[in-house]
């Protein structure tokens, strides 16, 4: 079921673990079904968005189901990569394709540590990162400073409650408790 569909999610984090050989460890919402396939498959695809990458991107990434949609509907271009795997081309900086070697199940997240087996670089534009995305394509709103609780810092999701249970998944971007903030 679903092996054919292309697939893709805002991931929290890439980050590089070893240079020889080029490692990297990517962290995935377990509830996400891009999680499901690189479980099932072995492989993922990392795409770099470029920081003018528009926000209606980062929202069909970030907020809908593979299981429901195609994730690379026109006007998002996309390409194989040399594992088969499709990447998107038209407001990515780059691709980094790897091979999973281990995932470690984190409770609302997996990591999944991978041998990196493509990368290259599309263009010299600079790639986004969350802080960047949250000041200038989609800022957060603003909270009064009299409310309290927790703050997504991904969504700028409010929870109201006194303590966040550990297990807790964002209901606007599935992130777990890691993404919130405490305000107040």
């Amino acid at each position: 079921k679903g092996e054919n569909k292309a697939n893709g999610c805002i991931i929290n984090t890439l980050s590089q673990i070893t240079a020889n050989p080029l490692q990297v460890a990517v962290t995935v919402s377990k509830s996400n079904y891009t999680n499901d396939l690189i479980l099932q498959s072995g492989i993922f695809n990392v795409s770099l968005l470029m920081d003018e990458t528009p926000f209606e991107l980062f929202r069909h990434f970030g907020y809908s189901s593979g299981r429901d949609q195609d994730k690379f509907p026109n006007p998002y271009s996309s390409e194989l990569a040399p594992n088969g795997v499709p990447y998107l081309t038209q407001h990515s900086h780059g691709v980094i394709s790897g091979k999973v070697k281990q995932s470690i199940d984190c409770g609302s997240h997996m990591i999944h540590l991978a041998e990196v087996t493509h990368a290259v670089a599309l263009n010299n534009a600079k790639t986004v990162t969350y802080d960047y995305y949250q000041e200038h394509i989609k800022p957060r709103p603003q909270l009064p400073k009299e409310q309290k609780g927790y703050l997504c810092q991904i969504c700028a999701y409010h929870y109201e409650g006194e303590t966040l249970p550990e297990d807790f998944i964002c209901p606007l971007c599935k992130h777990g408790p890691e993404a919130f903030k405490k305000i107040g």
